[in-house]
């Protein structure tokens, strides 16, 4: 098999349009837990939405345009965040899978 062939498929330098629905107990320290992939990464959302009902919060965080290759990373960190219950991912890709080149 060639080096080519072993090449995994992957998302370089393409963008996706994100939006996070994270449900999580209504924790004082869970807000800038939930943040904290993002800013790890140095990205910043373009929306973050928090709504509480008892002792649950539904949080929203979109981005219109994150790197694609980092949303499994960041949906990966939300669902290991202390305190939360789910994470729904909802992706939309901008442009075309190609292979990684080899450095």
């Amino acid at each position: 098999m060639s080096a080519f062939a072993a090449t995994p498929w992957t998302l370089v330098g393409q963008f996706a349009s994100v939006r996070f629905t994270v449900t999580a107990t209504a924790d004082p320290g869970i807000l800038p837990r939930l943040i904290q992939p993002f800013a790890r990464r140095d990205l910043t959302p373009d929306g973050f939405d928090c709504t509480r009902s008892g002792d649950v919060l539904r949080v929203e965080i979109g981005m219109s345009a994150m790197p694609a290759e980092v949303v499994h990373l960041i949906e990966g960190n939300l669902r290991q965040t202390v305190g939360v219950a789910s994470v729904v991912c909802r992706r939309e890709i901008t442009g075309s899978v190609r292979r990684r080149v080899a450095a």
